[in-house]
Formats: structure tokens, sequence, C-alpha cells
């Protein structure tokens, strides 16, 4: 696995179309690896009032036109993401950050089964997603170990095979402490994502050690 990175030029009016409609960056991610499709997990980060685009792969990709696009020519980064893997333990304990489609499904009386997909739209239904997702995939958090950060709807247009049609979803920031239950669940989350709409910036987990961990 890989982890890139490229800083975005927000004077670009390509980078400010594409915060706009994540679609956009959906088709330019797509076009910065060659052969098979494979699914690949993204999501835009700000970090001391900068904006970066971060990449999860299994192939590494090449990124010169998308840096060329959105952000500056020639400056991006690739890392080895198994190194990190590797150093996945039970019991350990990490600072993470998801950006991630906290969703329900309530039923529309039509006889669906799975129902209609709804967004959490409160800080207490979010943080009671995330502490469901958690025991499903290798971790545990507390309410007091995290924050629910940045919400926002996202509106945009998605064509696919000559067709369009609106997209609406909620995405929504979550930074704090978990603790390592099944590393293995854990490892794979990290790797697939974690919720719905990963082809739009959903469902990236990312993680470092933490300090008394």
């Amino acid at each position: 696995m890989y982890l890139s990175r490229v800083m975005l030029n927000l004077n670009k009016r390509d980078t400010i179309k594409a915060l706009a409609s994540s679609a956009i960056f959906h088709g330019a991610v797509e076009s910065a690896f060659e052969g098979e499709k494979k699914r690949r997990l993204w999501r835009i980060d700000t970090l001391r009032g900068k904006r970066y685009i971060l990449i999860l792969s299994e192939d590494v990709p090449n990124l010169d036109g998308f840096a060329a696009q959105f952000g500056y020519a020639g400056e991006y980064e690739t890392k080895n993401y198994d190194s990190l893997l590797e150093r996945i333990e039970n019991g350990s304990v990490w600072r993470f950050r998801l950006t991630a489609n906290p969703t329900y499904a309530k039923s529309d009386g039509t006889g669906d089964k799975r129902g209609k997909v709804k967004a959490h739209r409160t800080e207490e239904h979010q943080r009671e997603w995330l502490i469901r997702k958690a025991d499903q995939n290798g971790f545990s958090v507390s309410n007091n170990d995290f924050s629910v950060n940045g919400a926002e709807f996202l509106r945009f247009r998605k064509r696919d095979n000559g067709n369009s049609r609106m997209v609406n979803m909620i995405s929504v920031t979550y930074d704090g402490v978990l603790h390592v239950t099944d590393k293995e669940r854990f490892k794979r989350a990290l790797c697939c994502g974690i919720g719905r709409e990963k082809a739009y910036g959903m469902g990236l987990l990312t993680v470092m050690r933490a300090s008394n961990g």
C-alpha cells in the first residue's frame, strides 16, 4: 500500500471547482493510475491553513498531471504504507483522523428491506455511528476520546455513461484517539475504508502513534 499527498493550489480555478464537486477529484484520482481499476481511498485535509489531498492505493500513482492541474507541478510525495501496517498490534493506541459519510437506513414503507439511506445530522448520532463502526472494524473509541469537526453537506453532479444525477451527502471529520482491539480487522479498515461514498473522498482512516501508546 502507498499513501500519497499533494498540496492543493487554491489560486487555481480547477482546484476551486474540484473542491466544490467531489466527482471531479474522483475522476482525477482514477486517472493517476493505469491498468486494472482498484479501490482507492482519498480525502481532503486542512493543515496549518493549507489544503491537501491524501490518496491511499495499492499501486504507486503517477501524480504529475494531478499536481500540475490542482497543485504545484512536480510537488507531491508518495510513501510506502506497509511499514505502518506492520506496527499495528492489539492494544496499541493511535491518534486518528477519519472523514466519513455517517448514514443509516430508514424504511420507506414500500417493502424494501434495506430502506432509504439517510444522513446522520446531529452530532450525537454522528458520534454513535463512529462508536458502532469502531466495534465492527477492530478498534474502540469512547465519547471523551474524539471530536466531531467539519460536518458539511455536499451537493454535486455525477456523470456516468452519458447520464447525470445530483449527489447529496454529508461529510464529517473525526479526530481523536483509538485503541486497537482486533489488528487484522483494523488493518483491513485502514486499507479498505469505513462507511459509504468512498469514491467521493469518504472513508479514509489515517493514524499516527500516540505518545503514550
